[in-house]
């Protein structure tokens, strides 16, 4: 089995470890060579960009998440890859975040070209901080279901773990409906200038979204298909 792992953290990030480690290191890093949170769905398609092997299964991109998910595709494994595996990222990407979110965007472009993908996030409920090892352990459980399920062509998963205090029980799997409704919209305007306030917290919590059921203390699924996430 060809396993992809992307993220748009970086390919130092301590997520992509994680996932990693949760697949027993038989996964092919090719991920961006640094931060590209929120880039959304952007490729490159007007200058070149480095592709730079590190090790016979890691590749550095100086490009986007989709990139990664391209170069993968087309370059590096062609008519081989099974999964594309996209995180393990350092925030929530429930609800609304699918449009704006790079680690959601290198699984959609997986789906666009019907290769079966799974995007990984972890909400970060401050002041905790993220325990990877715990997050490697819910990631190998959440892929043992997940990689034996069937999808629809042109569609992928969205998983997001809940923030549980340390020494929590194991949380719940549940599959659920993507919240719709608005990020806060929270602004602190200093002169001409403007910088995001918005509490993610403060979100709507339609009942039985993911948003609600992760903020809940459950691992949340969503299935997405291009057109619709």
């Amino acid at each position: 089995m060809v396993l992809i792992l992307t993220n748009d953290d970086g390919i130092d990030a301590p997520g992509i470890q994680a996932l990693q480690k949760a697949v027993k290191n038989r996964g092919v890093i090719v991920a961006p060579q640094g931060q590209l949170s929120g880039c959304s769905h952007q490729v490159t398609t007007s200058k070149s960009f480095e592709v730079k092997e590190r090790s016979p299964r890691e590749y550095a991109v100086a490009g986007t998440p989709a990139d990664c998910t391209r170069v993968a595709t087309f370059e590096l494994y062609p008519e081989e890859i099974d999964w594309v595996l996209s995180g393990i990222n350092a925030g929530g990407n429930l609800g609304v975040d699918v449009y704006i979110s790079g680690t959601v965007a290198a699984a959609r472009e997986a789906a666009i070209h019907n290769i079966p993908a799974i995007a990984i996030s972890h909400w970060i409920k401050r002041p905790l901080t993220i325990d990877w090892e715990v997050a490697t352990e819910w990631t190998a459980m959440v892929l043992d279901k997940l990689l034996t399920l069937p999808l629809p062509p042109k569609a992928f998963w969205n998983v997001n773990f809940p923030h549980l205090e340390p020494g929590s029980a194991t949380p719940e799997i549940v599959f659920c409906q993507l919240s719709c409704d608005p990020l806060p919209l929270n602004y602190e305007i200093d002169g001409d200038r403007y910088s995001y306030r918005g509490r993610y917290p403060d979100r709507p919590r339609a009942r039985g979204t993911d948003v609600d059921l992760c903020f809940n203390g459950n691992i949340v699924v969503t299935q997405l298909t291009v057109g619709n996430g």
